[in-house]
């Protein structure tokens, strides 16, 4: 399989990874050919790359850092959980839900389990082939790449827990927030982006006295936009007063909100949205926590179109976990563009003087999607 941008794809390809409704559900099964229709219905609900089929790469398997099962359960509940907090506004503080934070816990309980079943998981995008409600599917990318990186960090199991139920929760303030301003499609006024940004402190409200939930997982929800210089918000507090795990889900959330589809724009590649938070070293995000990131972050998708410094074109086909940035390379096409007959593939990490020079260029892509 191969992954491609939709306005790439041609009527008679067939996909090779499912095609998820905002509840999980499978909207369009693997083997599906695609048609025009599908493919205009694709873009219209904001999918802007899939897995296709390809005999040249038949052999490479993407895995899900989750199980179906998993995903599935936590988007009900995520779904269930948020649209009951949305039809209760300005619920009165002391007023708690316990069923909230022990479905939560089992949730986060099957995450945990899923991601420690996998050696050296890495942060690999779980926004492809979803039609977004953006809410449910942020929440639960969060969750799962800051446990991933919480993993990484040797966290214990129950500081698992509570850093997993503090990225899942992280926006729940935004059940809060009216619809017309949390899906406006453009630029918020002065007054909007102000009611958006009290979704901080009314996440910390609705967890702070929840049973189940740590009261650490409601400061990740009034923290998670903070910054080190203190230009974040809701209180503008810096560095060393800004609990760690917020700091962390703090990156994660950044990253995830620049790599999705949303009303506004399209998303960036993820080797894109990391030059973007390196460019906030030290003032915007922790330097420790950005390497951190960097080294579990699957920069170049696997299958994603990329052309060497050599003018050889081809796809991604494996992800080197001691070394992210320099992924092993399956090169279909030579510096004329013409199909090899018999591809080869060069892993970056041991040819050093090999670089990847642009990632969907028009040219590759045209390249890869013809061959």
């Amino acid at each position: 399989m191969r992954l491609l941008p939709v306005q790439m794809c041609q009527p008679g390809m067939r996909l090779a990874k499912k095609i998820y409704s905002e509840d999980g559900l499978v909207l369009l099964a693997a083997d599906v050919e695609l048609n025009h229709k599908l493919i205009t219905r694709l873009y219209e609900c904001g999918i802007h790359y899939v897995y296709i089929q390809d005999p040249r790469t038949a052999d490479l398997i993407v895995p899900d850092l989750i199980s179906e099962e998993t995903r599935h359960r936590a988007l009900s509940e995520i779904r269930t959980n948020f649209r009951d907090l949305m039809n209760r506004p300005n619920r009165k503080n002391g007023v708690t839900y316990p069923y909230i934070g022990k479905s939560f816990r089992q949730i986060m309980g099957m995450v945990i389990d899923d991601l420690t079943e996998q050696k050296d998981a890495m942060v690999m995008l779980m926004n492809m082939g979803i039609v977004d409600n953006y809410l449910f599917h942020h929440s639960l990318n969060v969750s799962v790449y800051t446990t991933v990186l919480g993993i990484a960090n040797g966290y214990s199991r129950e500081e698992l827990m509570t850093l997993g139920l503090g990225a899942l929760l992280h926006d729940v303030g935004k059940t809060q927030i009216g619809v017309h301003v949390l899906k406006k499609d453009g630029k918020l006024t002065i007054d909007e982006y102000e009611e958006m940004k009290r979704h901080t402190e009314r996440g910390y409200y609705l967890l702070k006295d929840e049973p189940n939930i740590p009261l650490v997982a409601a400061h990740c929800a009034y923290q998670h936009h903070e910054r080190l210089d203190g230009s974040g918000y809701p209180r503008g507090i810096k560095s060393d007063d800004i609990h760690e795990y917020a700091k962390l889900i703090g990156i994660v959330d950044s990253y995830d909100a620049m790599t999705t589809t949303r009303v506004y724009r399209s998303p960036m590649l993820p080797h894109e949205a990391v030059e973007s938070l390196y460019a906030g070293t030290g003032t915007l995000y922790d330097q420790k926590m950005l390497q951190l990131f960097r080294d579990k972050v699957a920069i170049y998708p696997l299958g994603i179109a990329v052309r060497l410094q050599t003018g050889e074109s081809g796809v991604v086909v494996d992800i080197n976990s001691s070394c992210p940035h320099r992924p092993v390379v399956r090169v279909l096409n030579n510096r004329d563009g013409e199909v090899l007959q018999t591809p080869y593939e060069v892993d970056l990490s041991k040819q050093l003087t090999v670089m990847i020079v642009s990632v969907n260029d028009n040219a590759a892509l045209a390249e890869v999607a013809g061959s």
